[in-house]
C-alpha cells in the first residue's frame, strides 16, 4: 500500500513540479512510514487549494500531462494530415481537408464471412437495400459505445471496399484532434500505416523503440509513462499487411521494452497483452479483416460511403456554383449506375472534375452517362491539362500521349493480374516510366496517379482508385490487341474470350474490368479515344456481334450476380433492348403481376436488373404480386436480398426455397413470412443455417401452417440458442412441435441473451 501511494505521490510530482515543498521531503527516508506520506499528500492538497482556482487546477494538469513532446507530435500531425491528397499535385495547392470534408456514413458491422465479390458488385448490391435501423456512426465517436453496449471499447475494426472513405476518416480523426477540437481525453496518437511496418518485417525490436523510431518527438517518452497516459494506436490498410500476424503461433509478450519481430508486437497488441489499457483503431478492405480474430475486437464499424444526402453534399461543397452543382447532380441522378458509384467518394470527385468543365463551359460533347464514357473523359481532361500547362496548348501529339497511357496501362494491368494496388519505383522502371518525370511530365499521372512519401518506404504509388487501375488496364488490354496486327481482325472474338473469362470466375474480380473493355470497344469510346490515341482507328468490330453473344450468356447463364453484370455491359455498349422489352410487357400487365407468363431465362434476368435499378424504394417483396411459383422466387431471389420485408406466405414453395433463402437472412432481411407452404422438417432445417450466421438480424419469421413436427422446432431451437440477439418474434400456430418440440424452445425462451418477444 505504501509504495503504491509513493508511486502516486511520484506521478503528482512530475506533473506538478517539484518545487512543492513536501515533493523533495516524500523520497528522503523510506522508513518514515504512512505519517509522512500523509503529510505530504496534506500538504500538496492544501497548498493546491490555496492557490488555484477549479478551472486553473484543470488547465494545469492538462499542460503538465501533455508536456512538450505532444505538442510536437500534434504540430506535425497536423501538418501531415490537414490536406486531401487526390493524387499527385503540389502539397499545398491541394484542398484544406476541413473545407471540403463531407462525413461518411459509417455503421456497426459484423465480422460474418469474407465476401470475395468484386468491390463495386459490393456497393452495387448495398445501395439497393433500404434503409435499416442501423444506428450512424461519427468518425469521432468510434471509441463511444453504442446504445445497448455496456463493455468499454478498446480495439475498433472498421472495413470498408477500396476508395470507400477509410484513410480519409482515420486522416479527419488525426486533424480533429492534433487541432484540439475532438477526443482530448487521448493524449497521444500514434499512426502506424501497415504499409510501412511491412518494411519492418525482418527486424527484432521493442514497441518502445518502434515508436521512437518512427515518432522522433516521441523520445522523451518513457517505457513506464503508458500508466500515466491515455494512447492510441491507428494501423491504417490492414489488407496491404505483409506480416504473418499468426495469433494462434506467435508467442505472448508483455514487455515494451522487449524486442521481438513486428508482427509478434501487433498480435501481442491486439491480443492486450501489451499495453492493455491503450486503444487500438484497425483499418481494412473487407475480405482481409478476417485475419483478426473476433474475440479480439470490441467493435465492428463499417464505412459505407457516402449515402444519398452525403453525395449532394459533397457536390456543393466541391463546387461554389450552386446552379452547377444542381445540374451536376440532377445529371448523376439521371443514369443509377452512375449515382449508385457516387457512394464512392473518390468517384464523385472524378464525376465533379469532368461534369464541372463539361456544362460551364457547354461542350457539344455529349455528357457521360456510363462508367467507361465518365473515366475516358476524365483522362482526356488530364491529357489536356498537362499539355496545356507545360505546352500552353491543348492540343496533344496521340503519338506521345499513347506512350505514356500505355506505360501506366501496363503498370496497371500487370499490378491487377499480381492484386497489387500499391507500386513502388522499380515497378514504374520496368513499365517504362520515368520516376523523375511521373510527377509532372508523364501526360496523366497528374491526378489519375498518386504519389506519397513514406518514412521507410520512401515514394509510393497507387492509382486514385482501384476503378481507375482496371480502366487503364482494360485500355491497355484492348490497344495491346489492337497493335498485334496479326489478332486486329479477330478483335470480336477477343471480346468473347474475355466475356467468357468473367463469367468463370467465382470471385467476379474481373465484371468491372470487362465493363470497361467492352465500353472501350464500342463506337462512342472510338470517337472519343481518336484525338489521344493514335491506333483507334483500327478499332474494328461488330458491336451488333459481341451485343447478341452477351444476351446469349444471359440466357444460359443460371446465376443472377452474372447476369447482373452481364447487362451492366450491356448498358456499357449502348444496348437497352432487353430490358426496354421487360419494361414494356410491365407496363401492358400493370401492377408488375406476372402470374402465368411464361418469361424466357433472359426476360427473368432481365426483371431482376430492371427492379433492382429502380428508383423505387424495394422495401417489402410480395411474392404474390409476380407468379406464387418456386420458380419465380428462385428467379428473383436477388431482390428479396435487398428487401426489408419478404411476403413468401401461400405460394407452393418447399424445402428447395428454404434451402436458397438461407444465405438471404444475413442481408437486409427483417421479416420473412412463408407461412402456408409446405416446409416441413427440412425447410426449418435449412433455415436454422442461415439463423446461426451471425450476419442474421431478422426479427420476425412466421412459419404458421408449414407442416413443421418436432425435428423442425428442434432445429429452429438449435439455432436461437447459437445467435439469440435479434429474433423477436417466432411463429409457429398450426404445425404439430409435439412435446419435445415446445420443450426445446421453453429452453430457449429462459435464455437471458433470447430477444423473443412472441412465440405462437
Amino acid at each position: 500500500m505504501i509504495s503504491l501511494m509513493k508511486k502516486e505521490l511520484k506521478r503528482f510530482k512530475r506533473i506538478l513540479s517539484p518545487d512543492y515543498p513536501a515533493c523533495s521531503e516524500i523520497e528522503q527516508d523510506d522508513d518514515k512510514g504512512q505519517d509522512i506520506i500523509r503529510e505530504g499528500i496534506l500538504k500538496i492538497t492544501l497548498h493546491i487549494l490555496r492557490e488555484m482556482s477549479q478551472t486553473d487546477l484543470a488547465n494545469t494538469l492538462q499542460t503538465k500531462c501533455a508536456p512538450a513532446c505532444q505538442q510536437k507530435l500534434k504540430s506535425k500531425l497536423k501538418e501531415k494530415f490537414q490536406r486531401i491528397n487526390e493524387g499527385i499535385s503540389n502539397q499545398m495547392s491541394s484542398p484544406l481537408l476541413n473545407e471540403i470534408y463531407t462525413e461518411l456514413y459509417i455503421t456497426e458491422g459484423g465480422i460474418g464471412e469474407v465476401n470475395n465479390e468484386h468491390e463495386v458488385r459490393q456497393i452495387e448490391t448495398a445501395s439497393r437495400r433500404p434503409e435499416t435501423r442501423e444506428t450512424p456512426i461519427k468518425c469521432n465517436d468510434i471509441f463511444k459505445a453504442l446504445p445497448g453496449q455496456n463493455k468499454p471499447i478498446r480495439t475498433v475494426l472498421t472495413k470498408g471496399v477500396a476508395g470507400i472513405g477509410k484513410t480519409v476518416s482515420v486522416h479527419k480523426f488525426i486533424l480533429d484532434w492534433a487541432e484540439g477540437n475532438t477526443n482530448q481525453d487521448v493524449h497521444y496518437i500514434f499512426p502506424l500505416p501497415f504499409r510501412e511496418l511491412n518494411v519492418m518485417k525482418e527486424k527484432n525490436i521493442s514497441l518502445m523503440d518502434l515508436l521512437h523510431l518512427f515518432f522522433k518527438d516521441a523520445k522523451e517518452l518513457r517505457p513506464t509513462d503508458h500508466e500515466d497516459y491515455k494512447i492510441l494506436f491507428i494501423f491504417d490498410g490492414m489488407d496491404e499487411c505483409r506480416l504473418s500476424l499468426d495469433f494462434p503461433k506467435n508467442p505472448n509478450l508483455f514487455g515494451v521494452t522487449e524486442p521481438a519481430s513486428v508482427d509478434v508486437l501487433l498480435t501481442n497488441l491486439i491480443k492486450g497483452n501489451l499495453l492493455p489499457s491503450a486503444l487500438l483503431w484497425i483499418t481494412s478492405r473487407p475480405a482481409a479483416a478476417s485475419q483478426i480474430p473476433p474475440e479480439c475486437v470490441d467493435q465492428v464499424t463499417e464505412v459505407r460511403g457516402f449515402n444519398d444526402p452525403q453525395k449532394d453534399e459533397y457536390f456543393r461543397k466541391r463546387i461554389s456554383d450552386q446552379s452547377l452543382a444542381n445540374r451536376i447532380i440532377s445529371h448523376m441522378k439521371s443514369s443509377r449506375s452512375l449515382y449508385i458509384m457516387c457512394h464512392i467518394p473518390v468517384f464523385c470527385w472524378i464525376s465533379a472534375t469532368v461534369l464541372q468543365r463539361m456544362l460551364s463551359e457547354a461542350e457539344s460533347a455529349e455528357i457521360p452517362k456510363t462508367l467507361t464514357q465518365m473515366f475516358t473523359h476524365f483522362l482526356i481532361y488530364q491529357t489536356k491539362l498537362k499539355s496545356l500547362k507545360y505546352d500552353g496548348k491543348c492540343e496533344v501529339d496521340p503519338q506521345l500521349t499513347q506512350n505514356n497511357i500505355m506505360s501506366l496501362g501496363k503498370l496497371a494491368y500487370e499490378q491487377l493480374e499480381k492484386g497489387n494496388l500499391i507500386f513502388y519505383e522499380d515497378d514504374l522502371r520496368e513499365c517504362g516510366i520515368d520516376v523523375r518525370e511521373a510527377s509532372v511530365y508523364s501526360g496523366i499521372c497528374t491526378q489519375i496517379f498518386r504519389e506519397e512519401f513514406e518514412l521507410y518506404l520512401g515514394k509510393v504509388y497507387s492509382f486514385v482508385h482501384l476503378s481507375m487501375q482496371e480502366f487503364l488496364a482494360a485500355l491497355f488490354k484492348l490497344i495491346s490487341f489492337i497493335g498485334n496486327k496479326e489478332h486486329n481482325s479477330k478483335i470480336t472474338e477477343f471480346l468473347k474470350s474475355e466475356v467468357n473469362q468473367a463469367i468463370q470466375s467465382e470471385s467476379g474480380h474481373l465484371d468491372l474490368f470487362l465493363r470497361f473493355l467492352l465500353g472501350l470497344s464500342s463506337v462512342s469510346s472510338k470517337a472519343l479515344l481518336r484525338g489521344l490515341l493514335a491506333q483507334t482507328d483500327s478499332m474494328s468490330s461488330s458491336q451488333e456481334e459481341i451485343v447478341e453473344y452477351i444476351k446469349m450468356k444471359i440466357r444460359e447463364n443460371s446465376s443472377p450476380d452474372k447476369s447482373i453484370n452481364l447487362f451492366h455491359c450491356l448498358n456499357e455498349l449502348n444496348d437497352h433492348s432487353l430490358v426496354q422489352e421487360v419494361q414494356t410487357y410491365l407496363s401492358k400487365t400493370g401492377a408488375s403481376r406476372l402470374s402465368g407468363a411464361r418469361l424466357s431465362p433472359s426476360q427473368w434476368s432481365a426483371l431482376v436488373f430492371v427492379l433492382l435499378n429502380s428508383d423505387e424504394e424495394l422495401d417489402e417483396f410480395n411474392l404474390s404480386k409476380y407468379d406464387q411459383s418456386e420458380e419465380c422466387l428462385l428467379r428473383l431471389l436477388p431482390v428479396v436480398e435487398t428487401s426489408r420485408k419478404a411476403d413468401l406466405s401461400d405460394c407452393g414453395l418447399t424445402e428447395k426455397s428454404c434451402l436458397a433463402l438461407a444465405s438471404a437472412l444475413s442481408t437486409s432481411l427483417r421479416e420473412l413470412n412463408l407461412s402456408n407452404n409446405n416446409l416441413e422438417d427440412s425447410g426449418p432445417k435449412h433455415l436454422s443455417t442461415g439463423l446461426k450466421n451471425p450476419q442474421c438480424k431478422l426479427e420476425t419469421l412466421k412459419l404458421s401452417g408449414c407442416l413443421i413436427r418436432e425435428e423442425g422446432c428442434a432445429a429452429l431451437a438449435s439455432a436461437l440458442r447459437l445467435n439469440p440477439s435479434y429474433l423477436r418474434e417466432l411463429d409457429l400456430n398450426w404445425n404439430k412441435p409435439g412435446d419435445t418440440g415446445v420443450k426445446l424452445l421453453s429452453v430457449v425462451l429462459k435464455d437471458p441473451h433470447c430477444k423473443l418477444e412472441k412465440l405462437q
